[in-house]
């Protein structure tokens, strides 16, 4: 097992590592947010990649999604957690709240979604998408370190960059949804297609703009939560990844066979020019001629 760790907004670096070194990794997808920083926590392999690039060089819609969750299955990942900042949408959901989402709703416009399409069609299922092994994990890894964690919710995923107005702000809380960002899909979509496991914490850092008492979401007020609460997030993190390292029933996690009948395109019928930029996300099943 190789785990992955993607940085959100504040998370540029990981703490703790050692024998690290910054990779700079080529796919046919274009290149990453950044290299990848390899290292080792214990005796754990990680890699990690900050989303944004370090600095925070990259907006919301410009990241290349699809080089990053490719760079990570070159780089040996097979276990993928995400760190994200978002907006609350719910009350009890103050800023400095973690919760481990484990629900989606897609309202970006204008992002690849998909490593597949003409030349090789692939339908994989999205009911669930995160790796609720990931998640046990996570959950039991913030009661060990003592930090409030909330288990489930559903963020609503936004074009950006620029935040949400009232109007659709009062609309997300009518739909149920718990927290609002802009960075975890087509992410989720392109791990599941990578056949990684992946799971998402996320840090309440605002509550968005519906709340009558705080006013409109700024900059200044992120970057505040996110500084008071790296820490905690750091120290999550490195309680975390022993758990994730040591979780015995990880080999047969359904998340690592998601391709298994997802590929419609008849062996016959698929583009090899195409196929060759599936390598590494989907070589396993690539190398069937049976798969359907």
């Amino acid at each position: 097992m190789t785990l992955g760790i993607l940085g959100g907004s504040g998370i540029y670096d990981l703490s703790g590592l050692r024998d690290t070194r910054w990779v700079e990794m080529k796919t046919p997808f274009g290149a990453p947010s950044d290299a990848l920083l390899f290292g080792r926590l214990g005796d754990q392999e990680l890699v990690f990649l900050p989303r944004h690039g370090r600095g925070h060089r990259i907006p919301p819609s410009a990241i290349n999604y699809r080089a990053n969750i490719d760079a990570l299955k070159r780089a040996g990942v097979t276990d993928l957690l995400s760190v994200s900042a978002v907006g609350s949408l719910r009350e009890d959901l103050a800023p400095g709240t973690f919760v481990i989402v484990d629900q989606f709703i897609d309202r970006t416009v204008a992002r690849t979604n998909s490593f597949f399409g003409t030349g090789c069609v692939a339908h994989v299922s999205m009911a669930h998408p995160v790796c609720a092994r990931l998640g046990d994990r996570l959950q039991q890894a913030a009661r060990d370190a003592g930090i409030p964690a909330v288990r489930g919710g559903t963020y609503v995923v936004m074009e950006g960059p620029q935040f949400s107005s009232l109007a659709e702000s009062r609309l997300y809380r009518s739909w149920g949804a718990d927290v609002i960002g802009m960075t975890n899909l087509p992410e989720a979509r392109l791990a599941r297609e990578a056949e990684l496991c992946y799971a998402t914490i996320a840090m309440v850092t605002d509550y968005d703009c519906w709340h009558p008492q705080h006013g409109e979401v700024s900059v200044e007020e992120i970057l505040q939560t996110i500084s008071h609460n790296t820490v905690r997030m750091q120290t999550l993190m490195t309680h975390a990844i022993p758990a994730v390292a040591a979780d015995a029933g990880a080999s047969a996690c359904t998340c690592r066979r998601a391709l298994d009948h997802a590929i419609l395109t008849a062996p016959d019928a698929r583009d090899p020019e195409f196929l060759a930029r599936l390598d590494a996300v989907a070589g396993r099943v690539l190398k069937s001629s049976d798969v359907h």
